[in-house]
């Protein structure tokens, strides 16, 4: 028996690829078919795969090409694959010619000629073309632009306060401004992804989805964090009761920017500790123990207490069987690490959390200990993009960041302006 092996994405599964799967059945007897994990594809640069990976493995079945099918995962698995399924063709389109000639050690390897003018990239682009415009500038704008060259199939599109030639916004603006920015790109019909918080009091928020929902629109908030591919398996984790039941989260983000000696002029042109890193902060507290805490404590640090311009603040949560304690500032520095307590274990996510590739469990026997390593580009924003993207073509909500945890994030803003709040 002839065994031919042969990988790919399989992403909006078309001709050219059952044309190829085709032609490596004809090699052999036996064909195995690899299709990569979404993760793998990650660390090859292919952030926007369409379909999950069993629905591409549902496609790939449902042509009965392949005898077998197995998941690529890894780095050097094809060499792995070969000797324990005893190969004895590799195969692989020929836009990969020389690619994978180190195999020859290993198996025939051969190139298939693809069909010309059809390929998945083509065809996401084609189906998506998704223009977003930006509101507000700076740092996180040109950050998001640079990201959105890296997402097949979404433009950037330079419309200022002109909405007519986009479909959707991202806004970073000044959160002041936020309510006012949401609210006028949801009436004119665009999809809006919002720097967090949405609005500074939870009434707005609330508002603001509402409005989104009747208009048939997707809202959400861009925080990086959420779609790292290190974070969502942190929350995974966490959940699945291998530290034991979670008892207390503690998230740390600083950056250190001492306004001291500024004008005050200058600080309404920028955005506070409490707003600039509150919601990153509060982010795994919410997902990891949920928005109905029983007690809340706000201590802060003022730069400018007319301002409400703080330069470190801290919010004690206080649920029914746990805690949690977050700690934020722009004019003072702190280890931004993020450490979650169970009565088993613990996860420890160094610094800095937020931009995660990498978290530790821990156990009292360190022999017990696991290290998870995890592929982040751009920080965590061309991930953002490709959610967003998905979630306005699916006509369906963000997975990562809930509207209630939205919403709880703006309460704590609210309260942080309008509470008499305990100084340090």
């Amino acid at each position: 028996m002839v065994k031919v092996i042969t990988y790919g994405t399989y992403d909006l599964l078309h001709y050219g690829h059952i044309r190829l799967l085709e032609r490596a059945k004809a090699l052999g007897d036996y064909l195995i078919v690899g299709i990569t994990s979404d993760d793998y594809d990650k660390t090859r640069g292919k952030i926007n795969n369409q379909q999950s990976l069993m629905e591409r493995i549902a496609g790939v079945e449902a042509t009965g090409l392949a005898d077998e099918i197995i998941v690529e995962e890894y780095e050097g698995q094809k060499i792995d694959d070969i000797r324990r399924y005893n190969v004895d063709i590799f195969t692989v389109g020929s836009d990969w010619v020389g690619k994978f000639d180190y195999l020859n050690e290993f198996c025939k390897v051969i190139y298939l000629p693809r069909t010309e003018g059809i390929s998945s990239s083509a065809i996401r682009a084609e189906k998506r073309k998704l223009r977003i415009g930006t509101m507000g500038d700076g740092g996180l704008v040109r950050k998001f632009i640079r990201e959105i060259g890296f997402v097949n199939g979404v433009d950037h599109v330079n419309c200022g306060t002109d909405l007519e030639n986009v479909d959707a916004v991202y806004v970073a603006s000044l959160p002041e401004n936020h309510y006012h920015d949401v609210k006028n790109a949801l009436l004119r019909g665009k999809h809006v992804i919002c720097e967090s918080p949405i609005a500074l009091r939870r009434e707005q928020c609330e508002e603001l989805m509402a409005l989104a929902q009747k208009q048939g629109l997707i809202l959400t908030d861009a925080i990086k964090t959420a779609y790292s591919t290190a974070y969502s398996r942190l929350l995974v984790v966490a959940k699945s009761g291998r530290i034991g039941e979670i008892i207390s989260v503690d998230a740390t983000c600083t950056s250190m920017q001492d306004c001291s000696w500024k004008q005050d002029a200058d600080l309404t042109q920028k955005q506070n500790s409490i707003c600039a890193w509150g919601p990153t902060a509060m982010l795994p507290v919410f997902q990891l123990l949920g928005t109905h805490y029983k007690q809340k404590t706000i201590l802060t640090r003022f730069l400018n207490k007319e301002l409400k311009f703080d330069a470190y603040t801290k919010i004690d949560f206080v649920y029914p069987n746990a805690v949690a304690s977050v700690k934020v500032a722009k004019a003072a520095k702190a280890e931004g690490e993020l450490i979650i307590t169970g009565t088993k274990g613990y996860i420890y996510v160094p610094a800095p959390w937020w931009k995660t590739d990498y978290f530790e469990v821990r156990f009292e026997n360190p022999a017990d200990n696991k290290r998870f390593f995890y592929q982040l580009d751009g920080e965590g924003i061309r991930y953002e993009i490709v959610a967003f993207a998905r979630a306005i073509e699916r006509k369906r909500g963000n997975y990562s960041i809930s509207q209630e945890t939205s919403t709880a994030i703006c309460s704590v803003i609210e309260d942080y302006y309008n509470a008499d709040l305990m100084e340090i």
